[in-house]
């Protein structure tokens, strides 16, 4: 079978979506070898990289974001001549935009079955918080407008791929009938509790060796939430200074925000990094903190949760979130709601459990359910059931 993906939410330092299509050719190489792979994204240059059973097409693409480095794939007619040229047995679109829709339109002139993976829970994360600006009215307008836009996209796939249960039953209450949930996994080989880099790392920070160590990894932006984070971080420097650290990695439009909470703690309780590609410094990163802080409550699945968890790293997060399912200990210590008071009273609360052993427990159950090898095998059956049913049909 050959898979082709196709997807915009790609660049050098992108996140989620990049991981999973890697680890998709990775395990196609080392687990699948009737399988083949082609990936189509935006790139500075238009080229192919070929590698075993895996080809990556970059098509030239205007950059959207000199910090993110995204960009927006709009040459759909050399999406067409590749998907013309590899022929493959299924196409998945992890784009809700004009890929999303030029997908469809070659998948039905080829006959070759597409889905769709809902990876970015977009009308929530863009839309709930308009009130201020649109009215209650507008944004009900809006909201409404944007279920009837994913409805009308959506159900044109063959399948849409759900990263959670949750999110699978609100996608079906809007209306969209080909709902089919797949878990998203992590790589155990990398982020795992082993390492003996918990004190190097710590060091490297310049905390203080009682600070508890604060880890938040991901954009740094609206939809994440990031500002009741640092609205978090502040009070808990005005009630308890120096008893903890905060350490972000990533960047975003809220970057000046973070910058001027750094300024205000002196820089010397907060670091932050921009970026960080490498997934064994990543995991560095993960087995050095206390407790792993995420504020996103319209996340679809919580990729970096995940990973926290295999390295021995609680999370804590706001409840309620579309990744709660993938939280591998109890989620008593949660904030109860979605506000920087709130998210502090819990990050103290969780401090005083013994997060090592909640983290060791977390640990054990995220390999044991959420390694890529077994996630993927159960998608490619999914895979071969589509291509099966629309052969039929």
């Amino acid at each position: 079978m050959k898979i082709c993906d196709l997807t915009q939410f790609y660049s050098p330092l992108s996140g989620g979506v990049k991981r999973y299509v890697h680890e998709k050719i990775t395990y196609i190489d080392k687990h699948s070898p009737d399988d083949e792979h082609v990936l189509v994204v935006p790139g500075p240059k238009t080229e192919v990289t070929t590698n075993a059973r895996s080809r990556i097409y970059s098509i030239h693409s205007p950059l959207l974001s000199r910090t993110s480095r995204y960009r927006a794939l709009l040459n759909l007619r050399a999406i067409e001549e590749i998907l013309e040229r590899e022929r493959p047995d299924i196409i998945e679109s992890s784009d809700p935009y004009q890929i999303g829709w030029k997908a469809i339109a070659v998948g039905r002139s080829l006959k070759i079955p597409v889905v769709g993976f809902y990876h970015s829970h977009f009308p929530e994360a863009y839309l709930r918080g308009s009130t201020k600006f649109l009215g209650r009215r507008g944004t009900d307008r809006a909201m409404n407008l944007t279920r009837a836009y994913v409805r009308k996209l959506y159900n044109r796939f063959q399948a849409t791929l759900v990263p959670s249960e949750n999110l699978a039953g609100v996608l079906s209450e809007w209306g969209v009938c080909n709902v089919r949930t797949v878990r998203l996994g992590v790589n155990i080989d990398i982020f795992k509790p082993a390492g003996h880099d918990w004190d190097s790392t710590r060091k490297s920070l310049r905390m203080d060796r009682d600070q508890k160590l604060l880890l938040y990894v991901g954009r740094l932006a609206k939809e994440k939430n990031t500002q009741t984070l640092f609205g978090a971080f502040e009070l808990l420097q005005e009630r308890r200074p120096n008893e903890f650290h905060l350490l972000v990695i990533g960047d975003g439009p809220q970057r000046t925000e973070l910058r001027k909470l750094q300024s205000r703690s002196c820089g010397t309780d907060l670091s932050w990094i921009q970026y960080c590609t490498d997934s064994a410094d990543l995991a560095r990163y993960y087995r050095a903190a206390d407790l792993f802080v995420h504020p996103g409550v319209q996340e679809t699945f919580g990729l970096v949760a995940l990973e926290s968890q295999a390295c021995g790293t609680p999370v804590l997060g706001i409840r309620g979130s579309y990744m709660d399912q993938i939280i591998c200990h109890d989620q008593d210590s949660w904030a109860r709601a979605n506000s920087a008071e709130a998210l502090a009273d819990a990050i103290v609360g969780a401090s005083t459990k013994k997060l090592s052993a909640l983290g060791k427990s977390a640990a054990r159950a995220a390999e044991n359910l959420y390694g890529w090898p077994r996630v993927f095998e159960e998608l490619f059956c999914i895979y071969r059931e589509t291509c099966a049913n629309y052969r039929r049909s």
